[in-house]
C-alpha cells in the first residue's frame, strides 16, 4: 500500500480500506481518523451490515486525508458503480491500450492480464484464468485462449475483474 497516487490509486487505497476485516474496523477508525470520539463510540455497537457502513467511512476519511476530497468523493463513486451497479466507472484504475497491443486485431486474454497488470507474467494470468478468477465484460473467462477484438475497447472500455475486489477497465486510445 502507498500513498503515492502514481503507486496505489486513490480508488486503490480506497478499496484497501473498504475491505479491512470486519475485526478491525473499529480499531482502525479509532486511530486512523480524526471523527469525533462520541461519533465512534456509537460505532462500536454496529453489526453486519452496518460494520460495511463502517467500513464506507473509514474508507473514505483516509482516501480524503491522503488523496483529498475530491478523489475520495470519485473512489467512492466508483465503488458503488461497481458494486451497488449505479454511477460512473470513470475513475476505475485504468490502462490505455494502443493499436500495438491487438497483433491481428485482437488481444488474447493472458496478454490483457500482464499489460493492465492484474498479472506479474502470462503464467500467473493462466492460473488465474484456469482457477475461474477472471471476468471481462461481466462474463466469466474459462479458455486461455480467449481473445478480444479492439473494437470491444472503444468507448467505456472493457471491465476486467480478477478475484472478486480486484477491478480495472482498459480502453483503446
Amino acid at each position: 500500500m502507498w500513498l503515492d497516487a502514481n503507486k496505489t490509486s486513490p480508488f486503490q487505497f480506497y478499496q484497501y480500506w473498504r475491505n479491512v476485516d470486519d475485526a478491525d474496523v473499529m480499531k482502525c477508525i479509532r486511530m486512523l481518523t480524526f471523527l469525533p470520539l462520541e461519533e465512534i463510540d456509537k460505532m462500536d455497537a454496529w453489526e453486519g451490515a452496518q460494520l460495511n457502513e463502517a467500513k464506507a467511512i473509514l474508507a473514505f476519511e483516509l482516501t480524503k486525508m491522503v488523496h483529498g476530497e475530491e478523489e475520495a468523493r470519485k473512489a467512492e463513486a466508483a465503488a458503488k458503480a461497481l458494486f451497488a451497479g449505479g454511477g460512473s466507472t470513470a475513475d476505475m484504475p485504468t490502462t490505455e491500450l494502443t493499436n500495438d497491443d491487438f497483433g491481428g486485431g485482437v488481444i488474447d486474454v493472458l496478454t490483457l492480464l500482464v499489460k493492465c497488470g492484474l498479472a506479474a507474467s502470462k503464467g500467473e494470468a493462466r492460473r488465474l484464468v484456469q482457477q475461474g478468477g477472471v471476468t471481462v465484460a461481466d462474463k466469466k473467462i474459462d479458455a486461455i485462449d480467449a481473445t478480444f477484438g479492439c473494437e470491444n475497447f472503444t468507448g467505456e472500455g472493457l471491465v476486467i475483474k480478477k478475484g472478486k475486489k480486484v477491478f480495472h477497465k482498459a480502453v483503446l486510445v
